[in-house]
């Protein structure tokens, strides 16, 4: 495997200016300029995200390389653990603007599809201009779009249902606390599933990567010790948490002036999606220069699948929560997730990303150009739609 991190201290100088940065934001605080105040927040918050994200990298590299584990396992679990900084930023924006952050949780997905299918662009593909994917990727992830089309689809449609036929305890108003926690549970069962057999299918399986099929035939760096990666994986999750809350901050002021302005709720939520995905977008972008393309595909896909499976169901249950404790108003009906267009199209429109993710890879393993460009037009108009007639 390629080393993990790299050698490079970038890394380590954007953890640097991006605490300074925030620690700066904070202690000006009302004294500084609006402007300067969040650029601060959000210069800093991303630089802190891109260190953790290197810090991680480096971490699950290092294991991987001392237990034998296959690439894409190592990136999967990075991509895991980049999911930090989104969770944090949502769940402040969960307390404060509820149906916006559902809709970000939920945008995100067609952010991270769109992601993926640009990123298939850049791999390395063989005469017949086919990218291969990797076999966890195949086996694995692809149940996932199909599992996560499927939910998708049919809770977009029973809301649909409830709310034509003034349906269930809350007239067809809203979801309530329990579907929440029974929908969050569901979807956190299949995710603790499918880690399972990744890691027991695939952990261990010394298959050769993308990277390996390249022909780089470079000499293994000296293993790292335990202690080293342990205390790379903490850097990474504090920083994580710490750029995290200050790139939410600044999606909050972001937000709101743009509805200020005039814009709709599915613009900001789009922005805040790109703010929320930027730990996996820097993560994919390091691993892919630095020649991890199954790092860089595990990352690619997991801001795909893990929406659905992490994001979304943690989502669902903070809404839960804060609804029962009264740190969000419950709708007139007494529900928590209201039932309208915005919250049921996010939903809907998940469907056919996923089902064209799952055609493209299963069928043969491999990604061509045909199947490329269709991603990229399919998911682009998805958010073009969701953003032009929010």
């Amino acid at each position: 495997m390629s080393s993990g991190g790299g050698e490079g201290r970038t890394w380590i100088w954007a953890l640097i200016g991006g605490g300074v940065m925030i620690g700066a934001a904070m202690v000006g605080g009302a004294s500084l300029p609006g402007w300067l105040h969040a650029g601060l927040l959000g210069v800093g918050g991303l630089l802190v995200v891109f260190g953790a994200c290197e810090s991680m990298i480096k971490s699950v590299d290092g294991l991987a390389r001392r237990r034998r584990m296959n690439e894409f396992v190592a990136g999967t679990m990075a991509g895991l653990a980049s999911n930090i900084p989104e969770l944090v930023m949502l769940a402040f924006v969960l307390a404060a603007t509820p149906r916006v952050g559902f809709i970000v949780s939920a945008v995100t997905l067609h952010v991270g599809a769109a992601a993926f299918g640009i990123y298939s662009a850049l791999l390395p593909r063989d005469e017949r201009g086919a990218a291969a994917m990797p076999k966890p990727l195949v086996e694995l992830s692809t149940d996932l779009y199909a599992c996560a089309g499927g939910a998708f689809f049919a809770t977009g449609a029973i809301m649909l249902l409830m709310y034509a036929f003034d349906a269930g305890k809350h007239k067809g108003d809203a979801l309530g606390a329990g579907d929440l926690y029974v929908l969050g549970g569901a979807l956190l069962f299949v995710e603790v599933v499918a880690v399972t057999r990744l890691v027991k299918r695939f952990g261990g399986s010394g298959e050769k990567s993308v990277s390996a099929a390249e022909g780089k035939d470079e000499p293994a760096p000296p293993l790292p010790s335990i202690t080293a990666i342990a205390l790379y994986g903490l850097l990474g999750i504090a920083a994580s948490v710490l750029g995290g809350h200050a790139v939410g901050d600044f999606a909050d002021v972001l937000v709101g002036t743009l509805a200020h302005a005039g814009y709709p709720r599915m613009v900001g939520a789009l922005i805040l999606s790109l703010f929320a995905s930027a730990g996996a977008f820097v993560m994919v972008a390091s691993a892919h220069v630095k020649g991890m393309y199954d790092v860089a595909l595990a990352n690619a896909s997991g801001q795909v699948n893990q929406v659905p499976f992490v994001v979304m169901p943690v989502a669902l249950i903070l809404l839960a929560a804060f609804g029962q404790t009264g740190v969000i108003p419950l709708t007139p009906s007494g529900g928590v997730l209201p039932i309208d267009l915005d919250t049921t199209s996010v939903l809907l429109l998940g469907f056919p990303s996923m089902v064209i993710l799952w055609k493209a890879i299963q069928d043969d393993g491999k990604v061509n150009w045909l199947e490329t460009a269709t991603m990229i037009a399919i998911f682009g108009l998805t958010i073009y739609f969701l953003a032009a007639h929010g």
